[in-house]
């Protein structure tokens, strides 16, 4: 008999199990009473509640933090990764006006840190929280030989909900509705692979201050995505949301355009916003093409709201203490629709 263990091979069931006692804690206390079972069950349970809803329509997303993740792995600083996950989820199934139920993880690495993982669960586990929404399940994997030694990814999934006559599809977007705009909180997710490339080319340290910047540019790029749930649940009900896009990778080039009907355009006036000092200093330290920045990043936007014209002056200045930035409007387009930057 021979004494080959599965350690040999780099996998540790005992860190495994490390892990998910280090996780319980903060994974329970996202659980109401409709989460039925506990952790190391075969699948999460969820008692949806019937009696909420008259019409329900599940609304489900998935997605990961792109390579953000390797901030966070060269600087050890993993909480704020579990915040992106989630708000990144949130904010996706708020624009068909869902509201989010249950969310999962998958983390997957080379070798497994139980603290690395237990940072990430706990920010996962207090942006679950505050969104109201159960973390129920997940997944750790220890990949050897597939992930490098330090590395791992991690990618989410939530189910959400909203009654299928409040659905937002921007099928009611017409010409001459406002486009105003929620502001982020940095560059989110996206367009971390080429920040890394302007870092390591230029030889910049992560506690370098770039210019026109105040703080360390690895505490700007590790600020957390921004949920946007709290400020559109206060705007709609003070008006009609018709159309709602979360500014994510292809910036809003790429993403106001997946929401406008035929024969529409946004004409957004870039002067409506001051571009934050971290989007000025990539582009100017890195020699990058202003159109490529417009595409690539939120460019200090993070989500873009359109709502009837008439009602500009009733949505207000502001929507849960985050400004709402008149950003343009809608006009008639005889190509296909898209985004107009003046």
């Amino acid at each position: 008999m021979g004494d080959l263990r599965y350690a040999d091979a780099g996998v540790d069931i005992d860190e495994g199990d490390r892990a998910v006692r280090l996780i319980k804690q903060a994974v329970t206390a996202t659980h109401g009473p409709e989460v039925l079972g506990g952790i190391g069950a075969f699948s999460g349970l969820f008692a949806f509640d019937t009696a909420r809803w008259k019409r329900p329509v599940l609304a489900a997303s998935t997605d990961s933090v792109g390579t953000k993740v390797k901030v966070a792995i060269a600087t050890g600083r993993h909480r704020g990764i579990g915040i992106d996950l989630v708000n990144h989820c949130v904010n996706d199934i708020l624009c068909s006006g869902a509201e989010p139920l249950l969310f999962l993880d998958y983390y997957a690495t080379g070798r497994l840190s139980p603290e690395h993982l237990a940072e990430v669960v706990e920010g996962a586990a207090a942006a679950c929280r505050e969104a109201g929404c159960a973390l129920v399940g997940g997944e750790t994997a220890e990949l050897p030989g597939l992930y490098a030694l330090g590395d791992y990814d991690i990618a989410g999934f939530i189910v959400g909900c909203v009654e299928r006559d409040e659905i937002i599809d921007g099928h009611l977007i017409e010409v001459g509705d406002a486009v105003l705009g929620l502001p982020s909180s940095g560059l989110h997710t996206n367009g971390y692979s080429l920040v890394r490339h302007i870092l390591a080319e230029h030889e910049i340290g992560w506690d370098a201050v770039l210019p026109g910047t105040v703080a360390p540019v690895v505490d700007l790029l590790l600020e957390p995505h921004r949920s946007y749930l709290a400020a559109i649940r206060e705007l709609r009900s003070r008006v009609e949301v018709r159309g709602l896009a979360h500014i994510t990778g292809g910036g809003l080039l790429g993403n106001v355009p997946r929401i406008l009907p035929a024969g529409t355009a946004a004409r957004i006036d870039r002067t409506a916003w001051e571009v934050p000092a971290l989007f000025s200093a990539l582009e100017t330290v890195g020699g990058v093409q202003a159109e490529e920045m417009w595409r690539t990043f939120n460019m200090g936007v993070g989500m873009v709201v359109v709502i009837p014209a008439a009602a500009a002056n009733a949505a207000g200045a502001s929507a849960a203490g985050l400004p709402l930035l008149r950003l343009g409007e809608i006009v008639e387009a005889r190509d296909a629709h898209h985004v107009i930057l003046g």
